[in-house]
């Protein structure tokens, strides 16, 4: 809290208007918090943290056109508030967080997750801790940026029953996150491999191999037909009849590679 100040000043964060209603639903019950702005992108969120200057956000990665990282960069580290992040990302991401003694909510989450979140964050800024609370965030985000390009592989390793053998990712048609493996759907054959979404990723072309959801990649050349769903999201037809859906998080990814905006 601010010298000066009777109240938290809160900012909440999120593009999700029912997220947003929950937060603000939770906070409601506590006099010592003054939800003072709320936003539905980042941009917006960059402009308030730096009118407001709020003493917490509550802070929700992923966003379109602007995510939570990016938000903060913007702003630098002067001044910057207690973050409790809000977030849908996998282990890697939340081990990311922990590290780096950065607190976050995990979507979905209760009340009781929800009250130690805030007495966490009420404790360190009535201790002042701000200084410190730069240095952790400046260190995250550094720890976020992408690893520098290297050059994207052409075939995957697989082991099944014993046997090892080679798949090349051109014959990939989409990937699927299932918990700490990915489902390789090629033609009419589907492989399990070990390894994360996040790790393939950075190990494939990026022209060739887009994200569209948080659990779902796949193979630009293997799209047949977008069909607009609800809220946002769209359908996504591909050439093998799979479908799948494009959240709306990712839209601006596709669009990009099509050339095309949705």
């Amino acid at each position: 809290m601010r010298p000066g100040q009777d109240k938290i000043k809160t900012i909440i964060v999120d593009d999700e208007p029912l997220a947003r209603d929950r937060l603000r639903s939770l906070l409601a019950g506590h006099r010592d918090v003054d939800v003072v702005a709320e936003c539905a992108s980042g941009r917006d969120a960059v402009g308030a943290i730096t009118t407001e200057k709020p003493d917490l956000v509550f802070l929700d990665i992923q966003m379109p056109e602007m995510d939570g990282f990016e938000v903060l960069e913007s702003i630098g580290n002067q001044d910057l508030p207690v973050i409790v992040f809000v977030t849908a990302y996998d282990a890697y991401a939340i081990k990311a967080f922990e590290v780096h003694a950065m607190d976050y909510l995990l979507k979905p989450f209760d009340r009781e997750r929800f009250e130690v979140s805030l007495d966490r964050a009420r404790a360190m800024i009535r201790q002042g801790r701000f200084g410190d609370i730069n240095r952790k965030l400046m260190s995250l985000l550094e720890a976020a940026k992408p690893a520098p390009q290297q050059s994207s592989v052409e075939r995957l390793v697989l082991k099944s029953g014993g046997r090892v053998f080679f798949l090349r990712v051109e014959e990939i048609d989409w990937i699927e996150a299932a918990g700490n493996y990915v489902r390789l759907h090629a033609g009419k054959e589907t492989h399990v491999m070990r390894e994360s979404m996040n790790s393939l990723e950075q190990r494939l072309d990026p022209t060739r191999f887009i994200r569209i959801h948080r659990s779902t990649m796949i193979n630009i050349e293997r799209v047949k037909e977008l069909r607009p769903l609800f809220h946002g999201d769209y359908e996504v037809t591909l050439q093998d009849g799979a479908r799948v859906t494009l959240s709306r998080s990712y839209r601006d990814r596709l669009s990009d590679h099509l050339k095309s905006e949705l």
